[in-house]
C-alpha cells in the first residue's frame, strides 16, 4: 500500500465532506417558487461536519508529511 495514495483519498474525501456541509448551509432558508422554504439546516449538526473534515484534512496532510520524511530518510541511508 502506498501512503500517499491513501492520503491523497483521504484528502479528497475530506474535500467532498467540506462541499456537503458547506452546501448545506450556503441553501439554508432557501424558498421555493411557492415562497415555502425548502430545508432546515441544523447548524450545530453541519458545524461538526466542518470540524471532522478539518480533522481529516490535518491528519492526511501529516500523513504525507511522515510519508516524505521517511522517503528521504531512506534515501539518506542508501547513499
Amino acid at each position: 500500500m502506498d501512503p500517499s495514495a491513501i492520503a491523497l483519498q483521504g484528502l479528497q474525501q475530506a474535500d467532498a465532506q467540506l462541499e456537503t456541509a458547506a452546501a448545506r448551509i450556503a441553501n439554508a432558508g432557501a424558498a421555493s417558487p411557492d415562497g415555502a422554504s425548502l430545508d432546515i439546516v441544523d447548524l450545530s449538526v453541519e458545524m461538526v461536519a466542518l470540524m471532522a473534515a478539518q480533522n481529516l484534512f490535518e491528519a492526511n496532510v501529516a500523513t504525507l508529511r511522515t510519508t516524505d520524511q521517511v522517503q528521504k530518510a531512506l534515501i539518506d541511508i542508501k547513499t
